[in-house]
């Protein structure tokens, strides 16, 4: 399953904001960046419109996830691509559960190719890290 549109980090712009100002979590195959929403850092901060935190509605946008891979956890395109399409189906599960206007980004650690077993143990740290950050609705 691919994310919704809506929900995936694009731009270089915000990849870079969520590693300059974001929180970061370790596990062993994977590093999560989370970036808080601005009305939770400060919520007297009015919210810019470039930002694109609000909706028209007054509510926070949604949590917006990219995945960052590089060649260093294989130099197959087939692996990497294998190891993104299951983060990517495990964070689709975990969407309804995350609180909206966060901007996450997942990167994938070399130690991560050498797993056999991925899915399991990927879904498994993904929650833990996001737990760890308090991405998940009411802290759960």
């Amino acid at each position: 399953m691919a994310l919704p549109k809506a929900n995936r980090l694009k731009s270089r712009k915000d990849f870079q904001a969520v590693f300059r100002e974001g929180i970061r979590r370790h596990g062993s195959y994977l590093t999560l960046r989370a970036l808080k929403p601005l009305c939770l850092i400060n919520p007297s901060l009015e919210i810019a419109a470039e930002t694109k935190q609000a909706t028209d509605s007054g509510h926070l946008a949604s949590t917006k996830i990219g995945i960052s891979i590089s060649t260093k956890v294989s130099k197959r395109a087939v692996v990497r691509n294998r190891i993104k399409r299951q983060i990517t189906a495990a964070l689709y599960d975990l969407l309804p559960k995350l609180s909206p206007g966060w901007r996450l980004v997942v990167v994938v650690k070399p130690t991560a190719a050498e797993s056999k077993c991925v899915s399991p143990q990927f879904l498994q740290e993904l929650e833990q890290l996001l737990a760890q950050a308090e991405v998940f609705d009411g802290h759960s």
